[in-house]
């Protein structure tokens, strides 16, 4: 693995790439791009994998608090694949930082509205006044993350960041397709959209550099190709 990495992020991609998470070949994207890569966040279902996912989240966590003062209440989770996430996390927030241990909390949200027992669309933690720290795998259009939001400022919480595993550090599609011309990212037009802090464990960058170490010249050349040509204006 590249020196330049710090060690957290060294793990993770290794742990990405052993457990079949992080892939490199030829993979059509919803956007009808060929990507070079593909990362599946779905497949973190290990024990050791999902041991090394909420680590990696939690240690990107720590960091952001420490350098720019990320202040949250509640780790939140979008349905579905935030669901083990935001509850693994929080664990991993309690035994790396336990002073968090009584003061952090998660809540996820329900696809439909529970109309029995107590009811509503949140289980865990009230939102109400608490500031909360969404998570999730990736941000590819931002819809998801834009409906989290919305939930969450329906039911009296404030959005106090967002934290992904991947930053794919690219463009969103062009309206008239033409990939040629330079635009934001989907976390760019996010940042812009909603004032919000947005992390990343990895960046497009991290994995290109951590992948010379052990990736094939050629999976090298055309991942650096592909960030060249979509890489996001932001």
């Amino acid at each position: 693995m590249a020196a330049q990495l710090p060690a957290y992020k060294q793990s993770f991609l290794k742990a990405a790439i052993d457990g079949g998470v992080l892939k490199f070949g030829s993979f059509e994207l919803k956007s009808k791009r060929i990507s070079p890569y593909f990362f599946n966040a779905g497949e973190f279902h290990s024990a050791r994998l999902a041991g090394a996912i909420s680590s990696a989240f939690a240690q990107t966590i720590i960091d952001a608090q420490r350098s720019t003062g990320l202040d949250f209440d509640v780790v939140f989770g979008p349905a579905y694949k935030g669901i083990p996430l935001c509850s693994a996390i929080t664990i991993k927030l309690g035994e790396q930082a336990p002073e968090c241990l009584d003061k952090i909390s998660y809540s996820f949200d329900r696809k439909e509205a529970k109309d029995h027992g107590e009811g509503g669309n949140i289980v865990g933690a009230s939102l109400k006044n608490q500031k909360v720290l969404i998570v999730d795998d990736v941000i590819t259009a931002g819809t998801a993350k834009r409906e989290a939001i919305e939930k969450i400022r329906k039911e009296g919480g404030i959005v106090a960041g967002i934290v992904v595993a991947l930053d794919r550090m690219e463009k969103l599609p062009a309206a008239d397709g033409d990939d040629s011309k330079p635009g934001p990212s989907a976390i760019g037009e996010l940042r812009k959209e909603y004032g919000i802090p947005i992390f990343a464990i990895l960046t497009l960058d991290d994995i290109i550099a951590g992948m010379k170490g052990f990736a094939s010249d050629d999976d090298v050349q055309r991942t650096e190709a592909y960030r060249k040509m979509y890489k996001s204006t932001d």
